[in-house]
């Protein structure tokens, strides 16, 4: 019969007596209000599923890419200049007839070799933030599970419930408040450096450019840290997500606990035959005894010593049910019984069934054998 918790509490009526409410326990048990066990973390991380916000590499990526630009930047620049004069002085001294298929390949390789020349430290950045964001994010993980075929995905009314899904509000009021905060920032500049804007009419086109560009970047770094700074607490809030999303019901962890340890009955089954089997085998080894030494009523501790023994040995110990049980079967194969409480309870406390007794009771032990042998000697 299955046994259901409840809780009842006497609570007063208006007619003046008293009325009994009932809780029943069991109607909580398939809420999530467990923590993911390490076996369910590890399962949902094979799977891919990881806290991870695309908004702090988003943020990383940005402020490197602008940050690796502004130091760039007069080096760039100096590369593209000196390739351009280069160039256009080149052409400058062919005709039309003199531009052959060599040439032009010569040229498109030498545009290319500058192109990367310029883009790769940039590019090189921006690869290794992102990959070290990434890692301080989730660790190493390799799965190809999120690149199988799932039907589910293809699904319309799955893809509504996504669109609709809590999830999915939510980041639509993160990219409200993303677009929001940048477009204060952005205004906020411009309104700043606008009235700087028209004197560049006057200003030789190269310091326009640089003006220009540098404004880019300032406005692109602030822009970037703003964002940084948005992308930190979407993290906090991606990884609070995914723990709600991990956590167990009280039933799933109890089923976890029988697939992971097997089901405490079935363990309580095993361990009870293997105590039983080890009571058998101990009982096994008390007829083979030299003496039982008792306590005489709570200890017993059958020990064993043969000629081609370094020390005796202890074959069988127990107390109360089972040391009773040692004494009965010691009786019946007229094993010698001594009492000797002090013995008793050193042996059965400082050693173990099949080890040698500890060296500080071999003199106490030599004496019980050395009793034991005369007595057997009288009795022959």
């Amino acid at each position: 019969m299955e046994c259901i918790a409840t809780f009842t509490a006497s609570l007063p009526c208006s007619s003046g007596k008293t009325g009994r409410l009932v809780f029943d326990l069991q109607r909580f048990n398939g809420e999530k209000t467990e923590d993911a066990t390490a076996k369910r973390k590890s399962e949902a991380r094979q799977k891919g599923q990881v806290a991870k916000s695309a908004e702090l590499n988003s943020a990383f990526i940005i402020l490197s890419a602008f940050f690796a630009l502004k130091m760039l930047g007069p080096h760039i620049y100096s590369s593209l200049t000196a390739f351009m004069k280069y160039i256009f002085s080149s052409l400058s001294t062919f005709s039309t007839q003199d531009l052959t298929i060599q040439i032009i390949i010569t040229l498109f390789l030498d545009i290319s070799l500058i192109f990367f020349q310029v883009t790769m430290p940039i590019m090189l950045s921006i690869t290794i933030i992102s990959i070290a964001i990434n890692f301080m994010q989730v660790g190493f993980t390799l799965t190809f599970e999120p690149l199988l075929l799932n039907f589910d995905r293809l699904n319309p009314l799955t893809g509504l419930q996504r669109l609709v899904s809590k999830r999915a509000l939510v980041e639509l009021v993160k990219s409200l408040f993303k677009i929001a905060i940048i477009g204060y920032f952005v205004y906020r500049f411009i309104n700043r450096e606008i009235l700087f804007i028209p004197k560049l009419l006057g200003v030789e086109l190269v310091d326009s450019l640089q003006y220009i560009a540098g404004l880019t970047t300032d406005l692109a770094l602030q822009i970037g840290g703003v964002i940084l700074v948005l992308a930190a607490l979407d993290y906090f809030y991606q990884w609070w997500e995914h723990n709600q999303s991990l956590k167990m019901s009280k039933q799933e962890v109890k089923e976890e606990f029988k697939q992971t340890e097997g089901n405490p009955q079935i363990k309580g089954k095993i361990k009870e035959r293997q105590r039983a089997m080890a009571m058998r085998r101990m009982m096994q080894e008390v007829p083979t005894a030299s003496v039982v030494v008792t306590n005489p009523t709570h200890f017993a501790v059958a020990l064993k010593y043969q000629k081609d023994m370094a020390a005796p040995i202890i074959v069988a110990k127990g107390q109360d049910f089972i040391a009773a049980k040692i004494k009965e079967v010691a009786r019946a194969h007229k094993v010698a019984i001594v009492e000797n409480k002090f013995l008793a309870r050193s042996l059965y406390s400082n050693a173990e069934i099949g080890d040698v007794i500890p060296p500080h009771l071999y003199q106490a032990v030599a004496e019980v054998l050395a009793y034991v042998y005369r007595l057997n000697k009288k009795l022959s």
